[in-house]
């Protein structure tokens, strides 16, 4: 047994991923959306390993504070500051890490394989769990500088502090502005997500030149990135990060490593 823990959960596609994968190894096992409320978390988490779970990821609005409640950390998870695929040991023991920032990456490697991460600076939206996990990706991968707008600059000002002067915080409203000044934007807050607020941002500055990925995978067709189809520019959704970044925990708790393709990706939105 694993799962995906959210509030809310039901909208996850990681089921639908698991059971493809699962029947299409011919593995026993089950996967399961988990509504869990935050004040609920850690009691939710302590007694998993007990009901039979041997892993679960975890979505918003959890990944910084299932990292503080874990019992073991990977650096990759500390360096990011939340966390996203938890293991649950025989020993009560829970074990944390942070495999977004890896999906990130692998999805714009297969979405986008000329996409050159040190052509030019990258503009990020928001200032979450999984902006984190994208930030050390981008600089690890070579990226020179990082733009971050949040809707409240306090919380980007923050990750400016941790990951130093390669991070430059602009203001909200900035960021149309700034989108002529980089090569990639990237989408990690909710906006554009089916039920939430609309992304309301003039993104006339977009060129052929640019990447423009969301991590908003629900409706698949964001309107950033259909704006961002209508200028030309190269366009990731994102689906591929949610596939690629289960593979790690996939491996870890059923036993096998599975493959991301387009048979996985229909199975998924089917």
């Amino acid at each position: 047994m694993a799962g995906v823990i959210g509030c809310p959960a039901a909208q996850s596609r990681s089921p639908h991923l698991f059971r493809h994968w699962l029947d299409q190894q011919d593995r026993a096992g089950h996967y399961v959306p988990l509504h869990v409320e935050p004040e609920d978390l850690e009691r939710v988490l302590r007694s998993m390993g007990q009901m039979g779970f041997v892993g679960a990821n975890v979505t918003l609005p959890h990944k910084q504070r299932a990292l503080e409640i874990a019992d073991d950390v990977s650096d990759r998870a500390r360096h990011i500051g939340a966390a996203n695929t938890l293991t649950f040991g025989k020993d009560g023991r829970i074990h944390a890490d942070n495999t977004d920032g890896y999906g990130f990456l692998a999805n714009l490697q297969q979405g986008a394989p000329n996409w050159d991460p040190q052509q030019g600076p990258a503009l990020i939206l928001g200032a979450g769990g999984a902006a984190r996990a994208i930030i050390v990706s981008l600089l690890d991968a070579g990226v020179p500088q990082i733009l971050l707008a949040n809707r409240t600059r306090a919380r980007a000002e923050e990750l400016a502090q941790t990951f130093g002067p390669a991070l430059h915080v602009i203001d909200w409203e900035e960021a149309p502005a700034a989108i002529a000044d980089t090569t990639t934007l990237i989408n990690t807050t909710s906006l554009g997500m089916t039920g939430k607020d609309p992304l309301t941002l003039d993104l006339s500055a977009l060129t052929p030149a640019h990447l423009v990925t969301d991590i908003v995978y629900a409706p698949l067709q964001t309107d950033l990135l259909k704006a961002a189809d209508q200028a030309g520019a190269t366009t990731v959704d994102g689906l591929g990060m949610l596939l690629h970044q289960a593979v790690p925990g996939c491996e870890r708790w059923f036993g096998f490593r599975p493959q991301v393709t387009d048979d996985t990706r229909r199975a998924v939105l089917a």
